[in-house]
């Protein structure tokens, strides 16, 4: 039997499948469209700055130590980790913001200090989404989204109501406090729906956040896709860039046959897309599709963002390393992004500064800012409006923190829905996939086998478990092992 495996795209799924399809004897090849590893997760570097273009949170570092430990080593053998301390702080106005601790009793004596008794609700929540984290990660998320039957056992039938109710019902039973609930709700943004659509099952992203906390790799994520990579070639895996796939050819058995790949036929018999499942699909005849553009437009994805990428002459005061700006109207926003999709009126934000916690990211006594703005995926992108958001943001950042920093901006770089939809060929430009509602979880999501095309496999953050950095790892190890089995 041919050992032997394409698959197109190089992001965090996809270099994980590379190396398990490697560790049990394929012949790998990846082949990536743009002219650096990492997908989204790529770096820009300007003027001694260096940036993070997509992912900027590390949290749930056991699933990293999982993926490392399957091939015999571990993160530190590749990165150094650093525990943020502050984890990240959150501003609800002018001179209010609340400072996240790394250390679980100061949080629960934060929470106390808002609200009275609140602490105990805490303490009750934080232990349902610990039993919650450990039934996802150590089972439930590892399963190839084959059939319902997969999420039936034990301890799944005990907490059979927290999937019929929400985060937002959970959180505010016991907790009245207006920002006490924006950050209990907070993490759940990760997963690309709103608090009032997510499952309550999916509040282990509150333990992930409190009891495991938020760390950063020092270099940046990128220092991550670097030792993946490192990983990869060391188990045989070649990389090819600029290997922009056109088409997936498939025979007369509907089988693939090969891929066109800059206008050359490349043979091959079996191919995994870690590239936009949307996209790939359209690498295919129309009959040879399993999901219409009816299908996909019904939907609910996870926004897009507007990013800006700043470097600043001067450090910066009053933020932390990850800060959130929760100053305006949470329901409001989402409204804009979900329900009636627009530019939004007041946006929340969210800032990034690498250069507090790591002197790598830009020269002495200056700033590397990232700042994002969820928005709705397929809204018109223009320079304009970029830049009248720019504005919006830096006025209310000055104001919020007490202190100029526009005219300290050195350069900007922005990247919105347009260039979600040129680099990565995102649908309708959205940053995070398909969102983790009760419809859109497990084996509702598109399905990694194709049932349509022998031999092609997918997978990311369309397809199971969902978006984010951890549930792309295990993305690429359960379609690397669906991938092995059949081919037995």
């Amino acid at each position: 039997m041919d050992k032997s495996v394409h698959i197109i795209g190089s992001g965090f799924s996809a270099l994980a499948a590379s190396c398990y399809l490697a560790k049990q004897g394929y012949n790998v090849k990846v082949l990536e469209k743009n002219n650096t590893l990492g997908g989204r997760a790529r770096q820009y570097k300007k003027d001694g700055f260096t940036f993070d273009l997509g992912p900027s949170w590390y949290w749930m570092p056991d699933v990293f130590e999982r993926f490392f430990a399957d091939f015999g080593k571990k993160p530190s053998d590749y990165y150094t980790l650093d525990k943020l301390s502050p984890g990240y702080e959150v501003y609800f106005g002018k001179n209010d913001s609340i400072t996240i601790s790394d250390r679980l009793e100061e949080i629960y004596d934060l929470f106390e200090k808002e609200e009275r008794g609140s602490s105990k609700h805490l303490k009750s929540f934080l232990d349902s989404a610990k039993a919650n984290y450990n039934t996802a990660i150590k089972d439930l998320v590892y399963k190839p989204g084959v059939s319902p039957l997969e999420l039936v056992n034990t301890t799944t039938i005990a907490r059979v109501t927290q999937f019929f109710s929400t985060i937002r019902k959970q959180v505010r039973k016991n907790i009245k406090n207006k920002k006490l609930i924006q950050i209990l709700e907070f993490p759940v943004l990760f997963l690309g729906a709103k608090p009032s659509n997510t499952p309550a099952f999916y509040n282990f992203m509150n333990y992930a956040d409190f009891g495991l906390g938020t760390w950063h790799p020092r270099g940046g994520m990128y220092k991550v896709i670097e030792g993946m990579v490192t990983l990869a070639r060391s188990l045989g895996v070649h990389f090819e860039l600029n290997a922009n796939v056109e088409k997936i050819l498939v025979d007369d058995q509907k089988k693939v046959k090969g891929l066109l790949v800059n206008g050359k036929q490349v043979d091959t018999n079996l191919v995994l897309s870690g590239a936009d499942y949307h996209h790939t699909e359209t690498l295919l005849d129309t009959n040879l599709r399993q999901y219409s553009e009816s299908y996909w437009s019904k939907k609910t994805f996870a926004p897009s963002s507007l990013l800006f990428y700043v470097g600043f002459d001067k450090k910066i005061k009053n933020a932390s390393h990850h800060t959130l700006f929760f100053d305006s109207d949470f329901d409001a926003h989402a409204e804009e992004i979900y329900d009636n999709p627009k530019w939004p009126t007041n946006p929340l934000f969210y800032a990034n500064f690498t250069s507090m916690t790591d002197k790598t990211s830009a020269p002495e006594g200056k700033e590397a800012g990232f700042f994002l703005i969820p928005l709705a995926p397929g809204i018109k992108d223009t320079e304009e409006l970029r830049e009248a958001y720019f504005h919006k943001i830096m006025d209310r950042f000055e104001q919020l923190t007490n202190q100029e920093v526009k005219k300290h901006v050195l350069f900007n770089r922005s990247f919105c829905v347009k260039d979600f939809e040129k680099e990565y060929n995102s649908y309708k430009g959205n940053a995070y996939g398909m969102a983790n509602t009760l419809l859109q979880t497990a084996f509702l999501r598109p399905k990694i086998k194709s049932s349509k095309v022998k031999n092609l496999y997918f997978t990311g953050q369309l397809t199971v478990p969902g978006p984010g950095v951890p549930p792309a790892l295990i993305s690429g190890k359960i379609a690397s092992d669906l991938i092995i089995k059949n081919q037995q």
